[in-house]
């Protein structure tokens, strides 16, 4: 199904018949289909809409560079006009930055929040980090100054040398997106959630280090970490039974046999 509102085409697809509605906002170029264990797990008892963002999946990117604050927009936009009241949201990584924009800026409210090594503090720069990115600015700026023969190519071989994995895979059109989005720290928004929220974490996470869970966790009000010593970033696919009966527990409020 899409929702379309002036330049987004938006995709989602819905599950389960329930009374209370379940929102999973992915990570950034996740779809559907890292989820299902997930959905499967609750569409009997909720209704559940999964999005596919701008770019991703089946929805097509627009012709313009987008920020943090018009994809929380366009989800907002989304929950209100398809009546989606007072929803669970499951977040994951980039997932989480647009709920922080929902609860804080927008005051959505939410009935409670699963944020799953969500991301959202900009991280420090390393002195080699800093030292690597001044290189290839020179070297982006000689190509530019210096040569006229293949000038796109040798850009490119140069943005593909230096960039990071996320930033390499994406098309050219969503690369300033990209960059928009990684360099909004959103540390002063998360003293102003009131939901309750559960941060489940992965200890080895690499792309958001525990440190961002912990300091979610000291921040934000009414919020409790579940922390899986060997997980990575992607601790729902790695513990999907745990996680699921994680959520189960919390959203109930009722004990769930482990």
């Amino acid at each position: 199904m899409y929702f379309e509102k002036e330049n987004f085409e938006l995709y989602y697809e819905k599950y389960g018949n329930g009374e209370k509605s379940i929102v999973i906002l992915p990570g950034w170029g996740e779809t559907k289909n890292t989820f299902y264990r997930l959905i499967n797990y609750f569409k009997n008892d909720y209704t559940i809409y999964i999005i596919d963002y701008p770019g991703f999946g089946n929805s097509p990117f627009p012709n313009i560079d987008l920020n943090i604050y018009q994809y929380s927009n366009l989800i907002n936009t989304f929950l209100k006009e398809l009546k989606i009241e007072n929803p669970i949201l499951i977040c994951h990584s980039f997932g989480g930055r647009i709920a922080t924009i929902l609860t804080s800026i927008y005051h959505l409210k939410i009935d409670k929040m699963i944020w799953i090594d969500v991301a959202g503090i900009k991280p420090k720069k390393k002195l080699k980090t800093i030292i690597r990115e001044k290189i290839y600015k020179l070297k982006k700026f000689m190509i530019k100054k210096f040569y006229k023969k293949n000038k796109e190519g040798k850009l490119d071989n140069l943005r593909k040398k230096y960039g990071s994995t996320d930033y390499n895979a994406l098309p050219n059109n969503m690369l300033t997106t990209f960059k928009n989005i990684v360099n909004e720290d959103l540390k002063e928004y998360y003293k102003k959630i009131d939901s309750e929220v559960l941060l489940i974490w992965g200890a080895k996470d690499k792309d958001t280090p525990l440190k961002d869970g912990q300091y979610m966790n000291k921040v934000i009000k009414n919020s409790a970490l579940i922390i899986f010593p060997e997980g990575s970033h992607f601790t729902y696919l790695e513990y999907s039974d745990a996680v699921n009966l994680i959520i189960e527990s919390f959203i109930t409020e009722k004990d769930v046999i482990f």
